[in-house]
């Protein structure tokens, strides 16, 4: 809607600046006022100028049409901004595989070796991981085509909840956003961002540990540099993605070779160890498992994307069925590779399992370990970037966050407010605690909701049984990874209660206090108008709507 009631306009409206507004703030001009009249000024005679051009006041005579050098991002509709659907099946499959090999396996095996005390168990767990994330993306496959919003479990969990009561049935969907956006999408992008900091700088300190300080300084550098590629555009997001996989599956494939040409010269002694001083512990194998998720996750990343997938009917399920067994192929053979150099002992003692295994193998080429890994995560991070600003942006478009959050960049097409507020987060969760309690952390969490994201499929297909599903699952895969996620929720909490569940359970149940009066009663916090209308002239935002994909 235009900013001024009247065509001589007399003040402005404290309501969103539509696409045609913003655009038009860019035609040039040479009106003298500032962005201060924005901020509490009711009755004004022209609209100030917005970043030293003019925004017209009778937008209907004038032209409203993005610079031709990005109308390719840009959709212009009904005064809104819409994004184009820039992700292929090749770009799909790059982000759920880019995603998923980051650092876990880099780092995660010391995880699953103590947890599962055995060699061959811990293989076993490590297939057992790739089979559960295969399962539980199949289940999002339907989701995804059923639902084609951004947002994934958010966007599920809101239309499963539609069969709850009416004043209850946005609680799980506000809750799943209220955990992810404050601590699950940031502590993932802060873990990834540490291991990046740790790889970097590990080479310039071989003989000690490197100052904790200096890693999160290059941590930070990191977040920062992949929040600006994110903010910058869509298609260079894309670009970093797809150049970053292929980084890290040659990083993988230097350790298989590596370690299949050690087992060749007959170093299988400590693969035979076979089930030696296996595990009997519910609690300690759960942890196994959560240290084994961790690595994998990601697979259901692409789902936080679907509006931006070409052909999601067909390209989400099919990216899933490639990427998934090509992860879980990797991380097998390269754990067998670790196996083949290393004791489960010096596996245990190291803190950068990869690196240790490069100098056991590689002698004065093993540089090229930390290189690759941290170019793994660097694409890691970018992903998560990626997929923490979309679910940012699919919450505040519901009015669930603060609606500045929904708008996206005129010109960029990318959902800037958002990507500046994920980047923020992992910023302030990356300086406390430690990599290990910040992944068991996460892992707890999350599978609370991915829990509930498998009994969403069982519950859409009783409230919808006749909507078109272009792809379904088998019955039986949601509800074996169901049962899953209630046994890797409820074993540590019964075998060996901790703090941090506590602390997850209890900021989890906090949402409640920010649901009830802004999505309960929709109470409406009115100094957040002028806030808005300022940002959006300062960031070059404008409103956003979802159209379903033809």
């Amino acid at each position: 809607m235009p900013i001024f009631k009247n065509k001589r306009p007399s003040s402005i409206r404290m309501t969103p600046i539509t696409a045609e507004d913003a655009v038009m703030s860019n035609a040039g001009g040479d009106m003298s006022r500032d962005l201060n009249g924005l901020l509490g000024i009711k009755d004004y005679d022209m609209m100030p100028e917005v970043n030293g051009n003019k925004i017209y006041s009778n937008l209907v005579s004038e032209p409203s049409t993005p610079d031709s050098s990005d109308s390719g991002n840009v959709v212009m509709e009904d005064g809104t901004v819409k994004v184009k659907q820039k992700l292929g099946l090749l770009s799909g499959t790059a982000l759920i595989v880019g995603t998923m090999i980051g650092s876990g396996i880099f780092i995660s095996p010391k995880g699953v070796i103590a947890g599962t005390g055995s060699v061959a168990l811990s293989l076993i767990v490590w297939v057992a991981c790739g089979m559960i994330s295969l399962f539980g993306a199949l289940a999002y496959a339907e989701l995804g085509t059923l639902i084609t919003k951004s947002g994934a479990e958010y966007a599920y969990l809101l239309e499963a909840g539609k069969s709850l009561p009416k004043t209850v049935a946005p609680v799980p969907a506000f809750l799943f956003s209220w955990v992810s956006v404050f601590v699950l999408k940031p502590s993932l992008f802060a873990v990834i961002s540490l291991s990046f900091g740790i790889y970097v700088i590990e080479p310039f300190y071989p003989n000690c540990e490197a100052p904790d300080g200096l890693v999160k300084i290059v941590s930070v550098l990191c977040i920062c540099m992949v929040a600006a590629v994110n903010c910058h555009s869509v298609a260079l997001a894309t670009r970093v993605q797809n150049f970053f996989t292929v980084a890290k599956l040659l990083a993988v494939l230097v350790i298989v070779v590596g370690g299949f040409y050690m087992m060749a010269k007959g170093h299988t002694e400590h693969i035979r160890e076979g089930f030696d001083d296996t595990s009997r512990n519910p609690s300690t194998i759960a942890l196994a498992f959560y240290d084994g998720l961790w690595a994998y996750d990601g697979w259901n990343n692409l789902n936080y994307a679907t509006e931006e997938l070409k052909n999601p009917y067909v390209n989400l399920p099919r990216a899933i069925m490639l990427g998934i067994p090509l992860v879980t192929v990797c991380y097998l053979l390269t754990n067998l590779s670790y196996l083949a150099v290393m004791s489960k002992e010096t596996l245990l003692a190291s803190n950068a399992v990869a690196a240790t295994w490069g100098e056991s193998v590689l002698g004065s080429a093993a540089v090229l370990i930390p290189i690759f890994v941290a170019l793994s995560t660097f694409g890691a991070a970018n992903g998560s970037c990626f997929t923490g600003g979309r679910l940012v942006y699919a919450a505040a478009r519901e009015g669930h966050l603060p609606e500045v959050f929904s708008y996206i960049h005129i010109r960029k097409a990318t959902p800037l407010p958002s990507l500046l507020l994920t980047t923020l987060i992992a910023i302030l969760m990356m300086i406390p605690g430690d990599i290990f309690s910040l992944i068991d952390f996460f892992s707890f969490a999350a599978w609370l909701f991915y829990g509930g994201t498998m009994a969403s499929v069982i519950v859409l297909r009783y409230s919808r049984p006749n909507a078109p599903r272009p792809y379904r699952v088998p019955t039986i895969i949601p509800i074996v990874v169901f049962i899953i996620s209630v046994y890797l929720v409820v074993a540590p909490i019964i075998q060996e209660p901790r703090i941090e569940f506590l602390y997850a359970s209890l900021f989890i149940l906090s949402g409640l206090i920010f649901y009830i009066p802004f999505v309960g009663f929709n109470v409406n916090l009115r100094f957040l108008e002028p806030i808005t209308t300022f940002l959006q002239c300062v960031l070059e935002v404008a409103p956003s709507k979802y159209e379903p994909p033809e």
